[in-house]
């Protein structure tokens, strides 16, 4: 099973969780895009595809913030002709932003999707998130069918809120490989 790492906005720096994954997990890779700073849905849904039909095994994406936007929008828009679906088996959502606050830096992820997800997910969320409020992230694990999980006091759950190598979350992340 290779793990698909989706950076939010400016991708992750290299105190962050899932920098500090990338470099001590197994079969992790990260998916660039080419432009981290203004990103375009249709141009970051293409380099996930491209990325994707590279693997030769079965995917979990591990997103974060506009990286969990990315992740809902593309299975999203496979899930009528599901080209690469089959080999997505699960998603692992942190800290998805409210794509719809204005202003937005990257409004062409507005509105975020709200269907079930055709494959295993889980959210995680901070209850002090300034890109979104807990209750949200709450509605939208429901939405999508992915067991919630709620961290108290950690931000927008990256470099700041100070995870290091964030146990807690390779433990949960863990669970859901056991699921899929």
């Amino acid at each position: 099973m290779k793990l698909l790492i989706l950076p939010g906005l400016y991708n992750s720096g290299p105190q962050h969780w899932q920098s500090l994954w990338e470099t001590s997990l197994p079969n992790i890779e990260r998916v660039q895009q080419e432009n981290w700073d203004q990103p375009e849905l249709d141009v970051w849904m293409g380099k996930l595809s491209a990325h994707i039909e590279t693997c030769k095994e079965d995917v979990i994406l591990v997103a974060h913030s506009l990286g969990c936007a990315l992740a809902v929008h593309w299975i999203s828009s496979l899930m009528t002709s599901p080209l690469h679906v089959k080999q997505v088996k699960g998603i692992f959502l942190v800290a998805p932003p409210e794509v719809g606050q204005n202003p937005f830096p990257a409004i062409s992820f507005c509105p975020m999707p709200e269907i079930r997800l055709p494959v295993a997910s889980m959210l995680i969320a901070s209850d002090n998130d300034p890109w979104c409020d807990v209750a949200l992230s709450r509605h939208w694990a429901h939405c999508w069918g992915s067991e919630f999980h709620m961290l108290v006091a950690k931000g927008h759950i990256n470099s700041d809120s100070g995870l290091g190598k964030w146990e807690q979350g390779q433990s949960w992340l863990k669970t859901l490989t056991q699921i899929v």
